[in-house]
């Protein structure tokens, strides 16, 4: 069951950002192999407005991620194929219209996936862009202090679990579920590398596509902080499912060493 479920990861060779019922639902399916998710936007989902997450990024191989620097992507380890030079994605930037002509388009350079990564855990990467944007960026958290409360998801996967992936850039809200109340529903969930999120009913949650996309809230200061990145869960918005997303506190200072050589 562990492998199936993991295999299902929201990343989107084939849908993206599925919003859900509620808020929007981004993070229901896993990102590493392509997940579904789409419109209404999105099931309960709504449109984000321009300019309103600016550091996010849609990449080409049908995953979404954050701008960790501005020549730096920040996405899922299963988005990828492995670390080394590669210059076949194209990170686009600055919209929430993937067909707007004002779209930032930059091709990467380098690729670095998580050392150890093996399908379990530790889904994390970067990307090399060949030149910076000039964007705000999305910094991480580095202690578990804002791992609770309510996050803000999005991203241009799936809106319906199966769906097609989004034009427009969807955004919704998702509470925060103990590792406890997770374990639950997933025994193979790994406490400390993975949090959880999602309505027991069901209904709001990230999907194929928004694979590698950022869950973040507010820090102390009002700014936003991103304690999440979109991984894996059974299905989409199901209930008693939530979405599972990459601890983003406990890589912070990995993810740190790995930007600072790339």
């Amino acid at each position: 069951m562990k492998n199936v479920l993991r295999a299902l990861r929201r990343c989107a060779v084939i849908g993206a950002v599925a919003l859900a019922a509620v808020s929007l639902q981004p993070a229901g399916a896993h990102a590493g192999a392509p997940a579904p998710h789409g419109t209404q936007p999105v099931v309960g989902g709504t449109r984000a407005a321009q300019g309103e997450f600016p550091f996010m990024v849609r990449l080409s191989m049908g995953c979404g991620g954050s701008l960790y620097a501005q020549d730096i992507v920040l996405t899922a380890a299963h988005c990828v194929n492995g670390s080394g030079n590669n210059t076949s994605i194209t990170a686009t930037a600055g919209v929430v219209d993937l067909r707007s002509t004002s779209a930032i388009k930059v091709k990467s350079t380098k690729v670095l996936r998580a050392p150890g990564y093996n399908g379990n855990g530790k889904d994390w990467a970067l990307i090399k862009l060949a030149k910076p944007i000039n964007l705000p960026t999305l910094k991480i958290a580095t202690t578990t202090a804002y791992n609770s409360g309510t996050f803000t998801v999005a991203g241009w996967g799936a809106a319906t679990e199966g769906g097609a992936q989004q034009r427009y850039l969807l955004k919704a809200q998702v509470p925060f579920v103990s590792d406890a109340s997770c374990k639950a529903s997933y025994s193979d969930l790994i406490p400390g590398e993975e949090i959880c999120a999602g309505l027991p009913q069901g209904g709001v949650d990230t999907c194929q596509g928004d694979s590698g996309g950022p869950m973040f809230r507010k820090d102390n200061a009002g700014a936003w902080i991103q304690v999440g990145v979109v991984s894996w869960g059974n299905g989409c918005a199901r209930p008693n499912y939530p979405g599972v997303y990459t601890e983003v506190s406990t890589f912070a200072a990995d993810i740190a060493r790995a930007a600072a050589g790339l």
